[in-house]
């Protein structure tokens, strides 16, 4: 492993000191949050396309889409269509999004709701929404890198943990002098070496194996394949379709995503987008066979792994796989991909979460004649604070916790849909409504997650004589839609908020 560890450093480290020069590229005011938060909004397709993409597929899918496969099965192959459904999405509904935004400056979502229906509230809703579903996100970011630090064998004390302590406090410095051009810039050296690493473990790996037929051959059939439906049951089948459909739509309202999709050079640039990022979603597919190809080398069972399975279960797959089955040094290669696979996503995390609470909080609540330059120090101020509090989230409590806030995230995303996405079609909510609607999909899909002993995101719902397994976030969101369709009209005909919208219907055509 020594000639993988150098390689490793190497890598890690280039990545960590071209953050630094990320400051003077496409040089701008970062004194101006839009400058130091956005990048300007300059990113061109190609940028953007390895920002946002970089944004989405991070160090933790890399380890856990192929631990899920190993551990679970067939049912890991939910992200692959999740991903493919999203892209639609994207390109319908954020092109248009970024044209209401650079007209009117707005920086993040929940600024755009506020400007929508004049409501502070309903945007402080969205913004708290946004903040906190971030958070164990990037924690998780530094399970991804965990996981492959652990592989070295540095420990489990705190020498163990010093080199991931140390390359999150870097991340934080760089990301408070060059803001979201330190992501923008390693994202490419990131997807360059995590496509490389994928295009050389899809070859070698099968190769070693015996070739596909021989590694399907060697896993259970109830792992190929989703379990056929019982009597009076949708099954897994309707737990399968709506995590994909829900995960989809939950997907671009996430701060990150919506940072990389606002960071775009124009909404032609957001379009060109959502047609060529599939590309990730069929690299998806191949790290998702990572885990079937471990299942067939037994990493399980190999001595020399037993130590990494104990202290990470099924994450550990990938690591044990690379190690036994490629060269050394490019061990070291396929490693720092995942390493700086944490960095760029848990940069954008931070600086996304940073932009809310200056502008949606901070700004809105506690300092609103603030200059400029007070709102972008506060930003990178609160972007470290979130570093900081991710490595807090995982060496103070245990990894559960971020594993289960993170699950809950997913379906509280998901409830600010109607407020963004409804809001760039239709005026016909009523901003109160709307709020009405986001705290009982929150409170609804709360109940469900802890009914669930936080252990799952698919409960079964039965209707009549039916048992509808149903991913949460998908049937409470439908239940916060049916809320504020109806309040609507009775809070226009009180008071309407239509007259509170900075927007023209000009903006939406």
């Amino acid at each position: 492993m020594l000639a993988a560890g150098i390689v490793f450093a190497v890598l890690v480290i280039a990545v960590l000191v071209l953050g630094f020069f990320a400051a003077r590229w496409r040089g701008g005011d970062l004194s101006q949050l839009h400058e130091w938060g956005l990048g300007g909004r300059q990113f061109g397709t190609l940028i953007s396309w390895f920002l946002i993409g970089g944004d989405l597929y991070t160090a933790y899918t890399f380890i856990a889409v192929p631990a899920l496969m190993f551990g679970a099965g067939a049912i890991a192959f939910f992200a692959v269509p999740y991903t493919i459904i999203a892209y639609p999405i994207l390109y319908v509904v954020f092109p248009k999004m970024w044209r209401v935004a650079a007209k009117y400056g707005f920086v993040t979502g929940p600024e755009f709701v506020r400007g929508r229906y004049g409501n502070r509230w309903l945007a402080l809703a969205v913004g708290i929404t946004g903040i906190i579903a971030t958070m164990p996100y990037i924690a998780l970011q530094l399970v991804g890198m965990q996981v492959v630090i652990g592989a070295f064998n540095l420990g489990t004390g705190f020498g163990g943990h010093l080199p991931l302590i140390l390359a999150f406090l870097v991340l934080a410095a760089f990301t408070y002098t060059s803001g979201l051009r330190a992501p923008a810039m390693i994202a490419v050296v990131k997807d360059t070496l995590i496509y490389l690493t994928i295009i050389v473990a899809i070859i070698a790996i099968p190769s070693s194996l015996g070739g596909f037929g021989n590694i399907f051959a060697k896993i259970a059939h109830a792992k190929l394949l989703l379990a056929a439906p019982g009597p009076h049951t949708t099954g897994i089948y309707s737990g399968y379709a709506t995590l994909a459909l829900g995960s989809a739509m939950a997907l671009f309202l996430y701060p990150h995503a919506l940072t990389g999709i606002l960071s775009a050079r124009s909404s032609e640039t957001v379009r060109k987008n959502a047609v060529i990022l599939p590309a990730y979603s069929f690299m998806l597919g191949l790290i998702t066979l990572l885990g079937a190809m471990a299942i067939a080398a037994g990493v399980a069972a190999a001595p020399q792994f037993a130590a990494g399975f104990k202290t990470y279960g099924p994450s550990f797959a990938v690591p044990a796989l690379l190690i036994q089955t490629l060269p050394g040094w490019f061990v070291g290669v396929a490693f720092a991909a995942i390493a700086i696979g944490a960095l760029v996503p848990a940069a954008i995390m931070a600086i996304a979460s940073a932009n809310i609470f200056t502008r949606d909080i901070w700004k809105e609540f506690v300092a609103p004649g603030m200059s400029p330059g007070a709102e972008s120090q506060i930003a990178k101020l609160f972007s470290i604070v979130m570093v900081i509090g991710a490595l807090i989230f995982i060496f103070g409590l245990p990894q559960k916790y971020a594993i289960q806030l993170q699950l809950l995230g997913g379906m509280w995303m998901i409830q600010i849909f109607p407020a963004i996405v409804f809001s760039l079609f239709t005026r016909f909510y009523n901003g109160w409504a709307l709020l009405v609607g986001w705290a009982v999909g929150i409170g609804l899909a709360t109940h469900f997650a802890l009914l669930n002993h936080l252990k799952g995101s698919i409960y079964p719902f039965h209707i009549g004589g039916l048992t509808f397994p149903c991913y949460i976030a998908l049937a409470t969101f439908v239940v916060n839609v049916l809320v504020a369709t109806v309040l609507s009209p009775v809070f226009h005909a009180i008071k309407s908020d239509r007259t509170r919208d900075i927007t023209s219907s000009a903006d939406y055509a």
